[in-house]
């Protein structure tokens, strides 16, 4: 215990020095923060050294049992609904409470109460796109249409202010120590808050940057160098599949025009590169045992305490155990004694930009046909530590919020653009993921994943009665082609959404031919169905490894899908390293070293491991090309994203001598063979900066894997360099602080077995054994064992708590 004290102290301290040291907030009161009895030596204890065999939680109406097995992941024992996710939300906020409340603040754009006016344009983002007005409407939904879910939640609301009630200073998690704030109470709105935010991670669009791409290519040559589909789709419907339904008629206007502003203003975030995922199901038939095997790895960012907490849930009519998110019902990724599930971002575009033309600068009416419209405005107040209130005026048309216009990333007064975003429909996932907990059959999965919108999801499912499918669903719009890829007219009511795509035309398959179902971010369908798809992020490798593994792959077990989570092939590098390499031909090494490292790649058998350097080499040559290439567009004032790696390659392997590998700004002609000799040159340079400061350049010491921790400052917090393998596009996509959040592994036998594992702990407090033990398991591609446990069972059992009624 001493030991365990002397090194969370030091930790503490180092965390302390880097967090005063820079413009992050204000120091906390030191003397509470080093009161032994109050401050940060009470949070050095692991939760078993802690446990209490019996707490009391008021409105239960039987007994709830929780026993926590050896890795500190508890399975819930309820007689009822009511109880169970009143359980869950007590026993959750028990282990993540600053989690789910730093999560939510975010969320509802409040960070800068925490942490001071650093913070302001990120919450002035955030309330601007409207995450806490979606959030405000879903409870809306709820109200009006599902007053069950809606207890449900508001249940778990309860388990977790209890918690917050029963909370000592003494057991303060230590970053409101630190940060020098007290948790507030739950709702059912941070809940649903919290499912929106979700929505904001995943989704993307590129509508301004393609805008200005139009301006600076024309549209000859946009598509081009972004096509709605590459030569080699694999999608995730498979191509044979034939669509059984009639689709819905949709009227593309006879004339188009496009708003002609400049457009030069800052995009907002989009998801950051690496996030992802994998997710695929297997027909009995191509399995050892002949049962369906479904596997799940969505792949986000690595953070600490981890995005996912496992759990049991069970009452007498269904046990589900899996991944839930801290703050939401159910679990979102897992399985029970019927089916298994698992999610995987789909990459839908569901927000789209309005040109709005005020009619005044009062704001009060825009333009629309041939009337003016009234507008809503929205006074956001803004907290700020240490300072004043920042008051915000967010304008709202009945598209969505003014993101852009004079008073945020513009400084000029006619550019105003509003937000349409499925997120302020009004929806209720939620009931998605409690349906999906107590599914039984192939229906019962379709029926829950009929109220879910946003956002898009790729749903597998897997049923011990021998069903395997696939569902890309969410609620998209139906839009004609091109619409909402780039900005549009909203005084033009064509530009509007011509309604809905129903739900049974969302793309689909049940046990395809081929005897497997996948998806791992790449297109959604082939050019066959009938309605709009475009994206620009679709991932164009990580899917034809799984694919191609998965077809060749027979009798097929547990271990061979475990095995094909953490595969480190780089079909990429398989290919583009071959082109690379002829381009570069007999250009002339001009040292050892340049020689070293031909000879390193031309070794190299494409894996990522962590001990391979070619794995590196390519890396930094490849996205030294890529700069090259594409540097005189990316250096235009207006944003814009440059065409994708697969088109790239494409242009390298069967087109050296066109012209878009010209640079403008000389007078010779470059061909793709200038490019890679550049990028040679640039990888030289930066290889014999980064042996002459570093030494070992192996993959894993190389991109460094961190699990960082939520506040970024908080370093003592993180876990650094963590020796694994993989990287972006591999179907083990793990990178520097992107990767694998959750890894599950069902096969839906008779007797269910079921393995899991993530990069973090059950613990969300840095000074529990429990708080990264899992991280070298998951480095390693391991897993624990994720079986359902019944109450009566006594193996593994770290110590149970039983839950009075008061």
């Amino acid at each position: 215990m001493k030991y365990l004290s002397f090194i969370f102290v030091f930790s503490l301290t180092l965390a302390l020095g880097i967090f005063v040291s820079r413009p992050f907030g204000q120091i906390p009161p030191l003397a509470p923060l080093l009161d032994p009895y109050h401050g940060f030596w009470q949070n050095s204890f692991s939760e078993d050294q802690l446990a209490d065999q019996e707490l009391v939680l008021e409105n239960l109406s039987n007994e709830v049992q929780v026993i926590y097995d050896e890795h500190l992941i508890p399975h819930i024992f309820a007689q009822n609904d009511l109880d169970l996710y009143r359980a869950q939300g007590y026993i959750t906020a028990k282990h993540r409470l600053w989690q789910m409340e730093f999560q939510t603040r975010a969320a509802a754009g409040r960070i800068s109460e925490i942490v001071g006016p650093v913070a302001l344009e990120l919450d002035r983002m955030t309330r601007r796109k409207g995450l806490a007005y979606g959030a405000e409407l879903g409870i809306k939904y709820l109200e009006e249409n599902d007053p069950e879910t809606l207890a449900l939640v508001e249940a778990y609301a309860d388990g977790v202010n209890q918690y917050i009630n029963q909370l000592t200073a003494a057991k303060l998690p230590v970053e409101y120590k630190i940060l020098n704030y007290q948790p507030e109470p739950w709702s059912a709105y941070k809940s649903l808050l919290l499912l929106k935010y979700m929505s904001d991670m995943l989704v993307g669009d590129r509508d301004l940057e393609f805008s200005n791409l139009r301006k600076i290519l024309g549209e000859a040559k946009l598509n081009r160098l972004y096509p709605d589909f590459p030569k080699q789709n694999d999608p995730v419907i498979e191509k044979e599949r034939v669509w059984d339904f009639q689709p819905l008629s949709i009227t593309k206007p006879d004339s188009i025009n496009f708003p002609n502003d400049e457009l030069v203003i800052e995009p907002i975030d989009q998801p950051v590169e690496g996030t992802g995922s994998n997710n695929w199901a297997v027909h009995g038939s191509k399995t050892k045992n002949g049962n369906p095997i479904l596997a799940n790895d969505p792949h986000l960012s690595l953070n600490l305490p981890s995005l996912w907490y496992a759990m049991q849930l069970s009452t007498p009519e269904h046990s589900v155990k899996g991944a839930t998110l801290p703050g939401a019902l159910g679990v979102i990724s897992g399985f029970n004694e019927h089916v298994a599930w698992g999610v995987t971002n789909a990459t839908k575009d569901t927000r789209d930009w309005y040109k709005i033309e005020f009619k005044d600068t009062e704001r009060s009416a825009y333009k629309y046909g041939n009337e003016w419209k009234e507008t809503r405005v929205r006074i956001e107040e803004i907290k700020i530590k240490g300072k004043e209130t920042y008051v915000d005026t967010v304008v709202y048309t009945h598209y969505g919020p003014v993101v852009y216009d004079r008073t945020f990333k513009s400084n000029r007064q006619d550019v105003n653009f509003a937000l349409r975003w499925i997120v302020h429909e009004g929806s209720n996932e939620q009931k998605t993921f409690l349906k999906l907990n107590k599914a039984k059959s192939h229906a019962d999965y379709n029926e829950a994943l009929d109220h879910y919108s946003a956002p898009a999801q790729n749903f597998v499912f897997a049923s011990k009665s021998g069903d395997i499918a696939m569902r890309i669903q969410g609620k998209f719009p139906l839009k004609w082609p091109g619409q909402g890829k780039f900005f549009l007219d909203g005084s033009d009511p064509r530009m509007e959404w011509q309604g809905f795509i129903p739900n049974d035309h969302n793309a689909s398959t049940l046990n395809p031919q081929r005897g497997f179902v996948s998806s791992a971010n790449q297109h959604p369908v082939d050019s066959s169905y009938p309605y709009y798809v475009f994206d620009n992020s679709y991932e164009h490798y990580r899917n034809r490894r799984l694919n191609s593994k998965l077809m060749e792959l027979s009798q097929i077990t547990v271990e061979d899908m475990k095995s094909l989570q953490f595969d480190n092939f780089n079909l990429q590098a398989a290919e583009a390293l071959p082109v690379m390499l002829n381009l570069l031909g007999t250009y002339e090494v001009e040292s050892a070293e340049a020689d070293k490292y031909v000879k390193e790649l031309r070794a190299w058998d494409f894996f990522a491991d962590p001990n391979k350097k070619g794995q590196t080499l390519y890396s930094i040559w490849f996205g030294k090309i890529m700069e090259s290439v594409w540097g005189e567009l990316m250096e235009n004032k207006a944003p814009v994203v440059r065409p994708n790696a697969y088109q790239t390659i494409d242009l390298l392997a069967n087109y050296r001598t066109d012209s878009i590998f010209d640079i403008k700004s000389t007078e010779a002609l470059e061909s793709a063979e200038y490019h890679v000799k550049v990028g040679f040159d640039s990888l030289m340079v930066a290889m014999k900066k980064w042996e002459q400061e570093e030494g070992d350049f192996t993959w894993a010491n190389y991109k460094r894997t961190t699990i960082q921790h939520l506040v970024p400052n908080f370093k003592s917090f993180s876990v650094s360099n963590v020796y694994t393998g993989g990287g972006s596009g591999i179907l083990n996509a793990t990178g520097s602080r992107h990767g694998a959040s959750w890894r599950m592994v069902v096969e839906l036998g008779e007797q269910i077995q079921a393995f899991g594992i993530y990069p973090g702990g059950q613990s969300g407090n840095p000074g529990s054994r429990f708080y990264e033990n899992f991280i070298p398991i998951w480095a390693n591609g391991e897993y624990v064992d994720f079986s359902l446990k019944k109450s009566s069972e006594e193996d593994g059992i770290l110590f149970k708590t039983t839950l009075k009624r008061q």
